[in-house]
């Protein structure tokens, strides 16, 4: 009889992985598991609820939010306040930082970086979204967290991940000791390993970005999507397309297949459009931990230093071959940017 592992059972397990091993960590991902199985019952049945469609309101973004955005994000942030081991709550939907100080939480030492419901847009059409959740400690225990504490560098994560509400339910994560995913089994509720030590391929054949905003790319990222493009027997190209419009459901089904996400300046969004905080960052880890890259095509994502918590940037990330590839075709447009300007 094969031996399943449950979320529960492997986080206590590996605890002693985490140089702060006192339970705490362990309890918060626990946490995020529960309110996870919350909303994922809401997704299962959104088309027989009134559920569906616009709330009528729009987040810090500008964005439209629907009603399942609104309830995943009340579901995840009770289920911080209740667990009493997060003192900072920063989400997507929120304009400003969700300070926690409940008498559970006086001495909580984590802050909590999410998007609650990745995606969204989607919802109403049947097709996968997600939750990203990124995870830091705190840099002091002296009084209630401030500001600076929240805006770390993506390089001081302690935990991340995320859960994708699709075919399956599977929630994947990481604590800096490689990335495990784990699916849920609707007949017990439990969350159980399915997917021990993943690893992405270090090259792929797909590449996930919306070609729709391709006369607003810069010059670089058009050169790779040409050089995707074309027959090359030997690199297996032309590579295939495919993007859904779910950051999360593109970056998990290139984490097990191989492949590439890109999402670069445009000439409407100069700096970006993905949030660095509670997009990038934890993707980014989860995906560097399985042998991938992410960078704004310059830099690595998790050396970015944030200077707000709705910041946002331009992010390639998936295959490490492929990543450095757009890399190089960024850098050759650049140096003739600069020549031609000389």
């Amino acid at each position: 009889m094969t031996k399943v592992t449950t979320l529960g059972q492997f986080i206590i397990e590996k605890q002693a992985d985490f140089p702060y091993a006192k339970g705490e960590l362990s309890r918060l991902l626990r946490d995020i598991g529960i309110a996870a199985k919350i909303v994922n019952r809401e997704v299962n049945k959104a088309g027989l609820v009134d559920i569906l469609g616009d709330n009528g309101t729009t987040n810090i973004q500008g964005e439209g939010q629907k009603k399942l955005d609104v309830y995943a994000d009340e579901q995840f942030i009770s289920a911080l306040r209740s667990g009493g081991e997060c003192c900072v709550v920063a989400s997507e939907e929120h304009d400003d930082c969700i300070f926690i100080n409940s008498k559970i939480s006086q001495n909580a030492k984590y802050i909590v970086c999410i998007d609650p419901l990745d995606g969204s847009s989607n919802i109403d059409v049947n097709v996968s979204v997600g939750t990203i959740f990124s995870i830091y400690r705190r840099t002091t225990t002296d009084g209630p967290a401030q500001i600076d504490e929240i805006l770390q560098k993506g390089e001081r994560q302690v935990a991340a991940g995320y859960v994708i509400y699709g075919s399956s339910t599977m929630l994947v994560y990481t604590t800096g000791k490689g990335v495990n995913g784990f699916t849920l089994d609707p007949s017990i509720g439990e969350f159980c390993l399915s997917h021990p030590n993943m690893t992405i391929p270090s090259r792929g054949t797909i590449y996930s970005i919306n070609e729709g905003n391709y006369t607003k790319f810069p010059q670089g990222v058009k050169d790779y999507i040409k050089y995707c493009q074309v027959e090359d027997a030997m690199s297996d190209r032309p590579f295939t397309s495919r993007y859904i419009g779910s950051m999360v459901a593109d970056i998990h089904r290139n984490l097990i297949k191989g492949g590439i996400f890109l999402y670069p300046t445009t000439s409407s969004h100069p700096n970006g459009k993905l949030r660095l905080m509670y997009e990038c960052n934890p993707l980014a880890f989860v995906i560097e931990q399985a042998g991938g890259k992410a960078t704004d095509g310059h830099r690595r994502i998790m050396e970015i230093e944030p200077h707000h918590l709705h910041q946002r940037t331009p992010i390639f990330i998936g295959s490490s071959e492929m990543v450095e590839k757009v890399e190089a075709f960024v850098r050759l447009s650049d140096t003739q940017l600069i020549g031609a300007a000389d």
